[in-house]
């Protein structure tokens, strides 16, 4: 897959930008404030998202103004500040019809299939936006990454007290993190990375983080940890098919895994064990609406502190000259905002 060839944007005022067709009575026309930068961004600037559609503008967590509604259109209201849940699938899909629009047949990513929020403005269905009235545009551009976390620990049914493996320190990592401790579970981190390790250490509060080695050390510590029981719930959030095809050795028995990030490479395991030990294996993919509505709530409320996560700032005519180094692990990159207006 060829990676994507950055160009440096086009300088905009907003009295430049054309002027709208006019809205559908469903639609709203949101102004673009921030943009956070992910891992699948990341992985389409460097050609290994199996999803992307090149070309097309990235960007799909984003921190938004309602500039106007259509006639139908109760949700929302000009002047609302919101977050964008970027899934636009089909209502009329088995899975939309199902309650699962986060895996619609017919899914469509801003950012990643079709244009995403890395513009001064853009229209969208009104049902795709998350009022907040006590957050500021940076929190709210967030909010997608962590309800990417909600979405997984709901998967995977984490209760209160038990031992619970997170495999991978990048934002989705600790997304899941947050949540895992919302579900007040034991939390173990594995990454090969100690940069980051030390980070959720320090600043995230996690106890126990081991620096993977990539070998039956690493097995051999996370035993030690849980008195031989291993964990009942493991989230791998790596995105490599390395790490997900080992995580099976983590799950104990009657434990569920569940496979948070994606890879385009094959995933395979020692099936023996993973029937003895009667385990579960679980997908997530994006985020429901609940996720959404729910992470705000939590961040208003001050159970998610949000303050550690931006480490990294950009402004929109800078980006082009400062994304290659988001790619490096050495620059100590967790979340990069892009200041659009």
């Amino acid at each position: 897959m060829k990676a994507i060839v950055l160009e440096a944007p086009k300088k905009f005022s907003i009295a430049e930008i054309a002027p709208p067709k006019p809205l559908r009575a469903d639609e709203a026309l949101i102004r673009v404030h921030r943009v956070g930068v992910c891992g699948t961004d990341i992985s389409g600037y460097l050609g290994r998202m199996p999803f992307f559609n090149y070309p097309v503008i990235p960007g799909h967590e984003l921190g938004v103004e309602v500039l106007a509604v259509g006639e139908s259109v109760t949700n929302v209201k000009p002047g609302d500040q919101c977050s964008v849940e970027p899934y636009m699938n089909n209502p009329e899909s088995f899975s939309s019809r199902l309650g699962r629009s986060n895996c619609c047949e017919n899914l469509e990513v801003l950012g990643v299939h079709t244009d995403g929020g890395l513009r001064p403005e853009f229209v969208v269905p009104a049902r795709k936006l998350h009022v907040a009235t006590k957050m500021t545009y940076e929190q709210l551009a967030l909010v997608e990454t962590l309800a990417i976390g909600c979405h997984a620990v709901d998967r995977g049914a984490a209760r209160e007290g038990e031992n619970v493996l997170v495999i991978g320190a990048g934002p989705i990592g600790l997304s899941v993190i947050e949540f895992a401790r919302v579900a007040k579970a034991k939390i173990t981190l594995l990454d090969l990375n100690e940069q980051r390790l030390r980070f959720c250490k320090e600043t995230m509060g996690v106890d126990r983080v081991i620096q993977g080695k990539e070998s039956r050390s690493d097995l051999r510590e996370l035993e030690r940890m849980t008195d031989g029981g291993l964990f009942t719930l493991v989230l791998d959030a790596t995105g490599s098919n390395r790490s997900m095809s080992q995580a099976v050795n983590y799950v104990g028995h009657t434990g569920r895994l569940v496979f948070v990030g994606i890879t385009t490479q094959e995933v395979g395991f020692y099936h023996p064990l993973v029937h003895c030990r009667e385990m579960t294996l679980l997908s997530s993919r994006n985020a429901l609406p609940k996720d959404f509505s729910r992470v705000i709530q939590l961040i208003e409320e001050g159970v998610i502190d949000t303050r550690p996560w931006i480490t990294h700032r950009s402004g929109f005519e800078e980006l082009v000259a400062n994304f290659p180094s988001y790619t490096l692990p050495e620059t100590g990159v967790i979340k990069a905002i892009v200041e659009v207006s």
